[in-house]
């Protein structure tokens, strides 16, 4: 018959195990209630609440945080989302930088019982009410992509190795579910965005002339090729009366949705100051003053605007830092039109000069963006004025339409393959008749 000692061992034992059962079937109880919780889900922030305040009550604490991070370089993390739970009456805490480090660099549970006294962590200011903390990374793939941090146990007591052996397994089955709803939501927001973009495009396209105007003894085109959905370089014809015709050029700065954005605005301003009291040069000047009043300082716009007189068979033009047009006449060069000032926008009192001249039987005048001068081959030459001038030379009797034609072709095959990283946008106008 065993001893009374033996008696006692055997029970403590068998109690030892019962609550390590408990626990275990507690565990598995937790576990399986957060998996059917988050499982349901693929909002990210609904996601991290329900995992937050599941940990809180497994594991008895006061405050949590899940940090979702993206990793920028060997040393450094960016945070992207902070999510925290806190008891009611409990000031927020910040996960430190600190923390962050440590576990993009140790990747595993950390348990920090005295912040202040911990050599590991000396030198960063604690919060006065963080008695304890318990961290334990978010694992994709072997990378850190979050971090779920827990602070101070309610009954005053340390965080245990039990403590931090369910919290790891809370992150291990959680980690990858965060993921899917962050990556799910980033999809939809890019298929968001895409959706306005091609709205953009599509809302830009109606901005430009459907078709070239018809004038008599006269024949003009256009055409714009974006580089990307939607661009920043534009052209318009506006009619002032039965003998005049305002023909503009321009090109904002920067590229996508912004520019797309400046260039509507720009040609809302210009078809609200073209009229038939105003000349070219105070047509420009009072769009710049307004440009100016309405954009950030690192916004302006290049552009080319000319009157066409069809009945004096003048154009009268200025050019706000646009690149200088061609004039295809019956000289054997092209020559350029050298008239203007600096960009719209970039200052609030910018003059600029004008400049009146004669077209004759056979001129053609050639307005082009930079997209087609700085286009650029796989050796990174670009394509260039002089080439620019060829081209109209070797094709001096092709209708406006033919001519763009054939510089549009010039440039893509000059290119080959290289990607066209800017707007090409050309404007021709040719006298066909006396």
């Amino acid at each position: 018959m065993p001893s009374q000692g033996g008696q006692d061992q055997t029970l403590r034992a068998i109690q030892e195990e019962n609550q390590r059962l408990r626990r275990a079937v507690d565990e598995l109880s937790i576990l399986n209630d957060l998996s059917r919780a988050i499982g349901a889900s693929l909002n990210t922030q609904e996601i991290i609440q329900t995992i937050v305040r599941r940990s809180l009550r497994a594991i008895n604490a006061e405050q949590g945080v899940i940090t979702l991070v993206e990793e920028q370089s060997v040393h450094s993390m960016k945070t992207l989302v902070r999510t925290m739970v806190s008891s009611t009456g409990h000031e927020e805490y910040h996960l430190s930088e600190a923390i962050l480090g440590w576990m993009h660099i140790n990747k595993k549970p950390l348990v920090i019982n005295s912040p202040k006294t911990d050599d590991r962590f000396h030198g960063v200011r604690w919060d006065e009410s963080i008695r304890s903390l318990l961290a334990v990374p978010l694992m994709v793939k072997s990378e850190v992509h979050g971090v779920l941090t827990l602070y101070n146990k309610r009954d005053g007591h340390p965080f245990s190795d039990d403590d931090q052996r369910l919290l790891a397994i809370i992150a291990a089955q959680s980690a990858q579910v965060v993921e899917n709803a962050r990556l799910y939501e980033k999809e939809r927001a890019f298929v968001k965005m895409q959706e306005e973009v091609r709205l953009a495009a599509r809302i830009q396209q109606e901005l430009l002339p459907k078709v070239s105007p018809s004038i008599a003894g006269y024949t003009i085109a256009g055409r714009t090729i974006p580089a990307q959905e939607v661009g920043g370089d534009y052209f318009d014809f506006i009619p002032i009366d039965e003998d005049r015709l305002a023909i503009c050029l321009g090109d904002v700065s920067g590229k996508g949705l912004p520019a797309s954005l400046l260039m509507a605005n720009l040609q809302a301003t210009l078809r609200g100051q073209t009229g038939p009291a105003n000349p070219p040069k105070s047509c420009l000047e009072r769009a710049n003053h307004l440009l100016f009043a309405s954009t950030s300082p690192e916004k302006f716009a290049t552009l080319f605007y000319a009157i066409l007189d069809t009945k004096d068979h003048r154009l009268c033009y200025t050019n706000a830092g646009h690149d200088r047009p061609f004039l295809l006449s019956s000289a054997p060069q092209s020559r350029r039109l050298q008239t203007g000032g600096i960009p719209l926008g970039m200052m609030d009192a910018a003059t600029f000069e004008e400049e009146s001249l004669g077209l004759s039987a056979g001129d053609t005048v050639v307005m082009y963006s930079d997209g087609v001068s700085e286009a650029m081959n796989p050796d990174e030459e670009m394509f260039g004025e002089e080439r620019i001038a060829d081209v109209i030379s070797s094709h001096r009797n092709a209708s406006p339409s033919e001519l763009i034609d054939h510089i549009v072709a010039a440039v893509k095959s000059f290119v080959s393959n290289h990607p066209q990283t800017d707007d090409i946008t050309i404007v021709a106008l040719s006298r066909t008749s006396e």
